[in-house]
């Protein structure tokens, strides 16, 4: 009876040593997957940002679906152009004699890819609408929208994806924590996303050490 009883404790206490390790490497383990694939999610928002500011400046607006925009960015071409201030003398009906007009004239120079110019032989904006880490093959959720700010119409998009998804492997009280983030140096709130379909903006809700040129 007194060895069973030793053996009892014995796994009671390795039971509660492993619950106590976990406890602590746990989140430590959580934080280091988390930024791992938080920054895979967010460079790949970066490059839907863009591509987005590549279609806009194209097309005057945003695209509403990842459909229009990989098609953009395979085909799409960019307008080279060049100012260049002139003048001439025109006769003046008022004044009675030839005046100087100034003007400015603006040179097609050409085109160039879209699809160069933002990827250059890389083929990942073909599939830049999937989730990183997405265990069920979730993708981003696109909108795009025109509002009005200041008296004047302005285009917006918003691309988003919950933090669920992209740690759904990951126990669910740390992600639950994770959800509830409010700090500078935090993804706060429960999505990692770009843009805004209330404000003319294309910024990221993520804090700069996610900018940082190792994250590229």
């Amino acid at each position: 009876m007194k060895t069973i009883v030793q053996i009892v404790l014995w796994i009671v206490c390795v039971g509660l040593g492993f619950l106590i390790y976990r406890s602590v490497t746990g989140p430590i383990e959580f934080k280091k997957v988390k930024q791992e694939r938080f920054t895979q999610v967010i460079n790949t928002l970066k490059d839907i940002r863009d591509s987005q500011m590549a279609y806009r400046t194209v097309n005057g607006k945003y695209a509403n679906d990842f459909e229009s925009l990989i098609a953009f960015v395979d085909t799409g071409r960019y307008t080279i152009t060049q100012q260049r201030d002139s003048s001439y003398m025109e006769y003046d009906k008022v004044y009675g004699i030839d005046m100087l007009k100034e003007i400015t004239i603006i040179d097609t120079l050409g085109f160039v890819s879209v699809k160069d110019s933002l990827f250059g032989t890389s083929e990942r904006y073909k599939s830049m609408m999937n989730v990183p880490y997405a265990q069920g093959g979730e993708k981003f959720t696109i909108k795009a929208d025109v509002i009005e700010k200041g008296g004047y119409s302005a285009p917006v998009f918003e691309v988003k994806v919950a933090k669920d998804v992209i740690l759904a492997d990951q126990p669910k009280d740390l992600r639950a924590r994770e959800n509830a983030q409010i700090s500078v140096e935090e993804v706060n709130g429960s999505e990692i996303k770009v843009g805004s379909l209330t404000d003319v903006s294309t910024n990221g809700n993520w804090p700069p050490i996610y900018d940082k040129k190792g994250n590229q």
